[in-house]
């Protein structure tokens, strides 16, 4: 007896269709909860742990994420430490180019005069850095000999910086090297000071350059 294949082929062709979109409807309902889908944008693991940010005197805590801490930074707010160091090293500085000034008549060593030259030519920009750096955050420079000498160490006298304007030749080379090693040393005090005592970035970088530069002057000025 022969038996047709019609029924059977009928019977397949609707099947195969019905288990694809059964298939397909299986997948989908695993993707819905498939906690590494769109949950992962804001498990933990994306934003990092918690960090806990110290307030400050008199206020609490913060519990900041990862994210939010990084983005707000160190506060270097200038504090009066900042200011009166710019302050004063922009006249301390002024001393030592009223000084180095005079060394390309009056001194006799060629040495002499070349490091005279090297100090004009760092500490003159310093001074317009610093001067730029009070009108950015709204001081106002201090009046000229507004700050005694002895709050600024290692300034020279009135009766030191008149003996250097008379001297010549030797005399004037071993005054000028004298006077400005511990005009250098006095710098160097003062940009210790303010690394310790300041709270702005940029003062505590100019006092690293002012540190580095004048401790490497100070010993080159005392093999002179």
């Amino acid at each position: 007896m022969h038996r047709s294949t019609d029924g059977n082929k009928l019977v397949m062709k609707l099947a195969v269709p019905t288990l694809v979109a059964a298939l397909a409807l299986a997948l989908a309902g695993c993707d819905a909860g498939d906690p590494g889908g769109s949950d992962k944008a804001n498990s933990p693991a994306s934003t990092g742990p918690s960090v806990i940010a110290p307030g400050k005197p008199g206020e609490a805590a913060e519990t900041l994420s990862a994210k939010d801490a990084e983005a707000r930074g160190p506060d270097d707010t200038p504090n009066s430490a900042d200011v009166s160091y710019a302050q004063m090293m922009i006249q301390h500085h002024a001393q030592a180019l009223e000084m180095t000034e005079l060394a390309s008549k009056q001194a006799e060593s060629t040495k002499v005069k070349r490091l005279a030259e090297r100090i004009t030519a760092a500490q003159g920009p310093e001074i317009e850095t610093m001067r730029g750096w009070l009108k950015q955050h709204g001081r106002e420079e201090a009046p000229s000999g507004h700050h005694a000498h002895d709050a600024m160490p290692g300034m020279a006298t009135g009766a030191q910086l008149k003996q250097l304007r008379a001297a010549r030749g030797k005399a004037f080379d071993s005054l000028f090297l004298k006077l400005m090693i511990t005009h250098h040393q006095g710098a160097v005090t003062m940009a210790t000071e303010v690394k310790g005592d300041g709270n702005n970035v940029q003062i505590e970088e100019m006092a690293d350059d002012v540190i580095a530069q004048q401790t490497s002057e100070i010993e080159r000025m005392r093999r002179m």
